[in-house]
């Protein structure tokens, strides 16, 4: 019998989830389909499951922004024992698309849409095995053979294709060394010894949102009251407190009504596009050829009178702008203005549209980052994802309502600290936070527990998990180029470790995690990508994909993958 085509997915997350989905629409019983899980289920990965969330936690995407799967979640909602749905105060018959879910809930909807995936697959005789608990320690590509080796449980297992969708990875930096310090709030599990303490908090996102909600529920107790959110005290933990540290001294905005629950899938310019503005621009893709086509030109057409206030505006004076807006009010009294303004979008279901469109270009402008000049992907991260990170955290008004209630009892604070802030950790235990306040003042302050929640970092190169593919020279670090040599050696003159000149007098800015193309295969040192190996692994694709979306980019990156696969093999 002629031997199957084998393929493998590692991970069983959201990303291996979207990844298996494609697959079996488009291959046929000639192909068989592994799936490495280090945990025991698949489909919730660590954001769904204990790993990443308690039952405090909500998603901050409603149901009908979640990308088609087998069923939607009003549809499996249905289905859930009513003891479950009882357990998270819910019920099928109030439950509807625009309502968000509890996280631990979420991660059992995609594990029931995983199994239901699996069914098809059987039925349409694509064999699919399922390695639980069982990490990948090491990943080799054979360019002679034109196979892949896998080596996970002393085990190695041969491939013609590997997709890489390892998901969240939290780098040890200070917890397994230093008393009461945490590299990241997860599991959440971990804050069970937290006691009656001061907690420095490093981050304003979604990720320290995530510890406080957690942090809360140990030392007291949130009610609700004249339909307001309160919170209590225990009467033991009078001394507990959470201080946010933040760069820029603001919070994340709330979740509002999103006109299109996709963000603008259909709007991402097309590789054609792409050809063809890069051939009018020395190869690259301009940045503010991106931003007039994918925030200005939908804001004139929908939103006139806030057109005409930033028509004229590069990138950067529209962020300062908005940043000027939002710093000249205190964080917690935007918070408030913003959970109402929130609560009128969500009610009228009518979007707050240039928020909506500023995702709609974080998600525009990732798939062809590539492609920007070095020039544009420093201002990128020196202006624009600092305001995307914010504005489109899209914040519930769950976790939005409990700030409040925690500002308002004196337990939660933020301090802006600017960027050359420092934790220190202290041997006995804690750390010392070192910044400068806003006076110029510099401060040194003692913590008991210290939580790092800056969130999931770009990873690098260096970083890779799978080592043989780092050092037989499968992978290669991120770089784009320099448009301008004189201004990459200006960068470089001026102390940009970044930058790296070649032999033909280019430069180029090295950016986060490893390089691939627009198929996410991955890239070698000369530019070449290898057919076999391909990676949608967030953490360590940052730089060439420096604003990621969930599960919108799940869904974008499982179809350039499984496309390829497809045309590669001939299916």
């Amino acid at each position: 019998m002629k031997n199957k085509i084998k393929i493998a997915i590692i991970g069983g997350g959201p990303s291996g989830l979207f990844m298996y989905k494609r697959l079996i629409e488009e291959v046929n019983s000639e192909y068989s389909i592994d799936i490495f899980e280090k945990n025991d289920k698949l489909g919730a990965g660590m954001p769904y499951s204990i790993h990443g969330a308690n039952e405090e936690h909500i998603t901050n995407v409603s149901g009908n922004e979640v990308p088609k799967l087998v069923t939607d979640i009003s549809e499996w909602i249905r289905t859930v024992d009513e003891s479950i749905l009882h357990a998270y105060g819910m019920s099928a018959e109030n439950f509807h698309n625009y309502k968000v879910l509890p996280r631990l809930l979420f991660g059992q909807y995609l594990t029931a849409q995983f199994k239901m995936l699996q069914d098809s697959a059987a039925k349409l005789r694509i064999e699919t095995s399922v390695f639980y608990n069982a990490e990948v320690t090491d990943i080799r590509d054979d360019r002679e053979a034109g196979k892949v080796s896998v080596y996970s449980g002393g085990q190695c297992f041969i491939y013609d294709r590997v997709i890489i969708c390892s998901g969240h990875h939290w780098p040890s930096k200070y917890e397994r060394r230093f008393k009461g310090c945490f590299d990241s709030p997860y599991p959440p599990s971990k804050f069970s010894s937290v006691k009656h303490a001061a907690i420095a908090i490093k981050g304003a996102s979604l990720t320290a949102i995530d510890a406080i909600r957690t942090l809360a529920r140990q030392h007291g107790v949130f009610d609700r009251i004249n339909d307001q959110v309160i919170y209590r005290l225990n009467p033991a933990d009078r001394s507990f407190k959470i201080v946010m540290h933040s760069r820029n001294g603001l919070l994340p905005a709330v979740r509002f009504h999103l006109d299109d629950s996709t963000l603008g899938r259909e709007s991402v310019i097309s590789k054609e596009e792409i050809e063809v503005i890069r051939n009018n621009n020395d190869g690259f893709l301009p940045l503010d050829e991106v931003f007039e086509r994918n925030f200005k030109e939908p804001i004139k057409e929908k939103h006139p009178e806030f057109y005409s206030r930033i028509k004229e505006m590069k990138v950067e004076e529209f962020v300062d702008m908005i940043m000027e807006m939002r710093e000249k009010i205190d964080p917690f009294d935007l918070l408030k203005a913003e959970y109402t303004e929130a609560e009128k979008s969500i009610r009228r279901r009518q979007s707050v549209y240039w928020k909506e469109m500023l995702a709609v270009l974080s998600f525009a402008m990732n798939y062809p980052a590539k492609y920007f000049s070095a020039e544009d992907m420093i201002r990128i991260r020196r202006t624009l994802l600092p305001l995307i990170s914010l504005v489109i955290a899209f914040v519930p008004q769950g976790s939005a309502e409990e700030l409040i209630a925690l500002h308002n009892a004196e337990v939660l604070d933020l301090i802006s600290v600017g960027e050359d802030s420092d934790v220190e950790p202290h041997p006995a235990g804690g750390i010392i936070y070192k910044y400068k306040d806003e006076t110029g003042r510099q401060c040194a302050v003692n913590y008991a527990t210290f939580i790092d929640c800056t969130g999931q970092p770009h990873l690098d190169y260096e970083d890779f998990p799978f080592s043989t593919l780092r050092t037989d020279g499968t992978i290669s670090p991120a770089m784009v180029k320099f448009r301008s040599a004189g201004e990459g050696k200006n960068e470089l003159e001026n102390g940009n470790k970044l930058v790296k000149p070649d032999e033909c007098d280019n430069y180029y800015l090295r950016v986060p995690g490893i390089a691939i193309n627009d198929n996410f295969q991955v890239l070698d040192k000369y530019n070449a990508y290898n057919e076999r190996v391909y990676i949608m692994a967030v953490p360590f694709i940052g730089g060439f994909n420096p604003d990621y979306s969930g599960l919108d980019f799940c869904e974008t990156a499982s179809l350039a993958i499984v496309n390829s696969i497809v045309t590669s093999l001939k299916i």
